[in-house]
């Protein structure tokens, strides 16, 4: 439970930062040249390098440890999306679109709504009830296991990208005012 809170907690700093971070402005001309406003925090990007990896880990901790404990796709969506929000927030969102495109992204939407949707399908053909995995296993139970992983994957994949994507349509805005107030 202790973890579960932790990572909850650490994506709603995240969020709050993020939206700081974009109130404040994330981009400057000088003599014709772009220039991001974090380009000068040269520990927090090496912090942010540093801080990625686990970031990811820890959602896949999440992810795979749903089925005994705290998590679940919910949950590791979401820390899987911070890791890649913050490095938009900290190396730009031009940089962060490289890493994730916006076709993968949309990609990843769908493919985790097709992959929970299949799960189902799978045990009605097998003369199941939707979403009855026991047929998935060897054993009811290594059906029920399977299926929940299955699941649980096709979740954490649709929160990932709906996060990611919400983020980079936001980001991806013009400031409501002016640039010269931002």
């Amino acid at each position: 439970r202790g973890f579960d809170t932790l990572g909850e907690t650490t994506v709603i700093f995240t969020a709050g930062i993020g939206v700081l971070l974009l109130l404040a402005g994330s981009i400057r001309e000088n003599d014709g040249e772009k220039i991001s406003a974090m380009d000068h925090h040269l520990v927090l990007r090496v912090v942010t390098k540093v801080l990625i990896g686990p970031i990811l880990l820890f959602a896949l901790y999440v992810q795979f440890h749903g089925d005994y404990g705290p998590g679940g796709g919910f949950q590791a969506g979401v820390i899987f999306a911070t890791a890649f929000i913050i490095y938009a927030l900290v190396f730009g969102l031009e940089t962060a679109r490289r890493a994730m495109p916006g076709r993968a992204v949309r990609w990843m939407l769908a493919l985790g709504v097709l992959i929970y949707g299949g799960v189902g399908l799978i045990s009605f053909f097998f003369g199941k009830n939707y979403l009855d995995y026991s047929v998935l296993g060897s054993t009811a139970t290594a059906g029920q296991h399977l299926g929940i992983m299955l699941v649980e994957f096709g979740v954490g994949m649709t929160v990932s990208a709906v996060m990611v994507s919400t983020y980079y349509a936001f980001a991806g805005q013009n400031p409501p005012i002016g640039d010269e107030d931002w």
